[in-house]
Order: structure tokens, then sequence, then C-alpha cells
């Protein structure tokens, strides 16, 4: 069994800002992503066996999507600003598409479609529990962040990776590469 997901990989022309992004969050009670881990979930499989791996791979060779361009700009959170849970960075463009190109291919594998509706992001950190302290200085770090632009970058790969959960945080290997627009 392995723990899968589909995921567009962040290049690494992002990665040096992606650093001063995170670095805004340093003192605060949240669980920060390494930057080199950061990605764009396109949808979560969760723990999958070893043997339909192959099947995947074939069915996301499927994907009609073609390359595009996107931007990468803007932080938030998930649920809301009073419960924060999840801090993101927002990814602009063709997404929705991949997505439902993604869920279209792995539907002919009984794999059910997501249920909350799809949005763009790459998650840079986890919160569990926010000090009342922190809140404040912590909503106005988000408020200076809201509009930040790490620049456009060009979605033509999609990746199946698996995920080994470690007491140091996970570690990803890619199982397959797509290249969109090669059909």
């Amino acid at each position: 069994m392995s723990r899968l997901f589909i995921a567009v990989d962040l290049p690494s022309s992002v990665r040096g800002e992606l650093i001063d992004v995170l670095s805004s969050f340093e003192g605060f009670k949240l669980k920060l992503v390494s930057p080199e881990l950061i990605h764009i979930t396109l949808k979560f499989l969760g723990e999958i066996s070893d043997d339909m791996v192959p099947d995947i791979a074939s069915s996301l060779d499927g994907i009609e999507c073609m390359p595009f361009n996107a931007n990468i700009k803007g932080v938030g959170v998930f649920p809301n600003f009073r419960s924060p849970r999840v801090v993101w960075l927002g990814a602009e463009g063709n997404f929705k598409q991949l997505h439902e190109d993604v869920e279209a291919s792995l539907s002919r594998l009984d794999f059910d479609k997501d249920k909350r509706e799809f949005t763009a992001h790459a998650t840079l950190g986890r919160i569990k529990f926010m000090p009342k302290e922190q809140m404040e200085g912590f909503l106005a770090v988000l408020d200076k962040l809201k509009e930040v632009d790490l620049g456009e970058i060009r979605v033509d790969k999609v990746f199946l990776k698996k995920s080994t959960l470690t007491p140091y945080g996970p570690v990803y290997e890619t199982m397959h590469e797509v290249l969109l627009g090669r059909k």
C-alpha cells in the first residue's frame, strides 16, 4: 500500500520568494511545509494498493488538458480567518479544467470524485492551535501577504506522487510523470 496524490510541482524559479513568504510566519504556532515539498495538489488518492499504480499512471496519461501559464499569488487561510487551520498560497490558471481531467481519468478506475469544490492552492502550513496573543500579529502578516505575487509558472506536467510519512515530515517520491499536451 502507498499513500498517493496527484500534483503540480512549483518550479525552482519561485522558491526564493516562497522562502521569503514562509519566513514571514516564523515565530507563530504553525507547522510550515518545507519549500522543496510545496506543490499544488490536484487530487489526494489515499492509501492505494501498489499493484494499482500502473493503472493509475495509464489513466493519467489520458489527460487532455493542454499546458498553460498560471500565476502564483496571494496568501490566505482555510476555512476562515476566525479559525484558521491551513495557510495557503493561491494559484490562478486553468487548474479547474486540469482537475476535471484528472477526475475523469480516474473515474474509469472507480475513484470517487472530490466532494468539495476544487480550489487551486499550495499548502504553506497547518495550524492546530493559534494562541490568542499571536492571532492579531498572524492576521497582520496574512493581510500583508494577501496580494503577494510570486510570478508566472508554466504548467506542463502532472505528477503521481507517493507520500511516506516520517517523524521528520513527509518524503515524496514521483511514481509517474504526465506531460500535458502530448496526446
